[in-house]
């Protein structure tokens, strides 16, 4: 058997996934696959575990809703599902908000929490998380779309610029924005840890 025969081909692209589904709707259980934990796990960082269960559905269920438009020059569909993610928790931001703000006065930790490779930054961060959840709770809803996408989904400034359907200029300033005041609400520390802007 030649090693070229052994290869597994590559995934469909999720546009020609989505183009499929346009005759054959089943096809987009493909990429319910491929990105609901991602989602899921997104919004359960933004508004909590049961909230995920129904927003991450109602993220599908749009996006199945909307298949017909989506742009198939865009390989991959992973922005746009964030993007519309985006979009239900900031129908949402209120709720968000007073969130953050009854974790801040309750001094309890967010609904995330970070990766083992994080510990000390954990440890350092635990007495700094009530001053951290009020800060976030006093962004703007488009500065902390911005972050959290950057830091709960690890975007970069294109990806986040797709997602939001905004410049990537304004990701930039958004994301320096909305750095600055967590400092500021920190006392000069940077929320990021050493080395991050």
């Amino acid at each position: 058997m030649s090693v070229i025969a052994d290869r597994v081909s590559p995934p469909e692209s999720d546009a020609a996934v989505i183009e499929q589904s346009w005759a054959e709707p089943e096809r987009f259980g493909a990429i319910f696959d491929r990105y609901f934990a991602q989602i899921h796990r997104y919004l359960g960082h933004r508004a909590g575990g049961r909230a995920a269960d129904d927003l991450a559905a109602e993220v599908f269920l749009t996006a199945f809703a909307q298949r017909q438009r989506y742009d198939v020059a865009r390989r991959s569909a992973r922005p746009w599902l964030y993007g519309i993610a985006t979009n239900l928790i900031s129908a949402h931001w209120r709720q968000e908000a007073r969130y953050f703000r009854i974790l801040a006065r309750a001094g309890a930790q967010p609904g995330w929490q970070p990766d083992e490779d994080q510990l000390a930054d954990r440890v350092s961060a635990a007495a700094a998380r009530p001053a951290l959840a009020a800060a976030l709770a006093g962004l703007a809803p488009g500065d902390r779309d911005v972050l959290l996408l950057v830091a709960l989904a690890g975007f970069g400034y294109p990806e986040v610029a797709d997602a939001l359907g905004i410049p990537q200029g304004t990701v930039a300033s958004r994301l320096s924005h909305s750095r600055r005041q967590l400092r500021a609400a920190l006392g000069g520390s940077n929320p990021a840890g050493p080395g991050e802007e």
